[in-house]
């Protein structure tokens, strides 16, 4: 009797394991050989206050549902250590990734190691690490278990990142000084890549087969030295992820900087033997939205056209419309962003059209 116990306990248990792992599997994310993406980290404090998303045909839909109908392939999300109201917070981001993973969507998980966002003018310690800045060795676990805490909430979510950043557009280091590259007191290379690797380490114990990288602004610039450096440093990357925003600059024409970012793309798969994913793009819509398209369309066939050397593009942010602001961009002072690519009801603008292809 005993045994018979055990033997159905046994089964039940067995079964269990085996719906789980069924249903588990049963979202068939590929991760596609060009990633056309779009980076969506807004999105769920837009449907908070109460912003509606709608296909091109005008029927409110999710807005993965909306971006696939358009030609998106993947789904781009930053993640803030402690944000003032949660948004971009560990939580938020597994709930954003779950969404696109049930969607068919395959992820990347973007690491700003800040409470806010990190690019070339701030790269600000979160608060609850401040107290250990200056020690690389405090500074360097802080980043290793940040990075497995989140990872392994994705994981325990069920979801499986195919590319991850470790950092956002850090050309001049992050988690300043103890990272920053370059001043006084800055920690320099050995500072940052110390820092790069610990995270890099974390991300690769959790998600071995996830392609792990740095991050840095201005496709259009000379690359190459930097990664150099951290390649002499022991850094690893399995990508090169690179911004890229045409029209920011007035030096050359939108598409001559399309020209030198699908140049430097070329050189730096060349040199480093890696991908580069493009993983921020943007164009000014609110201004000409007929000539954005336009520059759009012809940096992503150009990317398109690179094969195996470009991974893909990421639009930043477009799914952004009616002027919308984030909460802390109020607290701020700071205008709205100016490159969203949806129309004013919330359907994708003719910009998003070049995905499709």
């Amino acid at each position: 009797m005993k045994t018979g116990r055990i033997l159905i306990i046994a089964a039940v248990a067995a079964l269990a394991l085996a719906c789980k792992k069924n249903n588990s599997e049963s979202v068939n994310v590929t991760v596609p050989s060009f990633a056309k993406g779009a980076d969506v980290s807004w999105s769920s404090e837009m449907k908070a206050n109460g912003k509606q998303f709608r296909k091109q045909d005008g029927t409110v839909a999710d807005l993965m549902e909306v971006l696939k109908d358009v030609g998106v392939n993947a789904i781009r999300l930053r993640v803030w250590v402690n944000p003032a109201n949660g948004w971009s917070g560990k939580n938020d981001v597994v709930a954003l990734a779950k969404s696109a993973t049930q969607a068919g969507l395959p992820v990347m998980i973007d690491f700003h190691y800040s409470d806010f966002f990190a690019d070339p003018s701030r790269q600000t310690v979160p608060d609850a690490w401040k107290a250990d800045t200056g020690d690389l060795d405090k500074m360097a676990a802080h980043v290793a278990d940040h990075t497995t805490e989140v990872l392994q909430a994705l994981k325990d979510a069920g979801v499986k990142p195919a590319w991850i950043q470790i950092g956002n557009e850090t050309r001049a280091g992050m988690l300043y000084p103890t990272g920053q590259l370059y001043g006084s007191g800055a920690g320099g290379w050995d500072g940052f890549a110390r820092l790069y690797r610990a995270g890099y380490g974390a991300a690769k114990a959790v998600f071995p087969e996830a392609k792990v990288m740095p991050h840095l602004p201005n496709a259009y610039d000379d690359n190459a030295w930097w990664f150099r450096e951290l390649q002499s440093r022991g850094g690893q990357f399995d990508m090169i992820a690179l911004s890229h925003y045409p029209q920011a600059e007035s030096k050359y024409t939108a598409t001559e900087y399309n020209t030198k970012a699908l140049n430097s793309i070329i050189a730096l798969n060349a040199e480093f033997k890696v991908p580069v994913m493009i993983s921020e793009v943007g164009v000014k819509t609110n201004s000409n939205e007929a000539a954005a398209a336009e520059v759009l369309s012809n940096f992503m066939k150009g990317a398109k056209a690179l094969g195996s050397k470009c991974a893909g593009v990421f639009y930043w942010e477009p799914e952004v419309y009616g002027w919308w602001k984030p909460s802390i961009y109020q607290t701020y002072g700071w205008n709205a962003y100016d490159q969203g690519a949806f129309t004013s009801d919330g359907r994708p603008s003719s910009v998003m059209n070049c995905f499709k292809d």
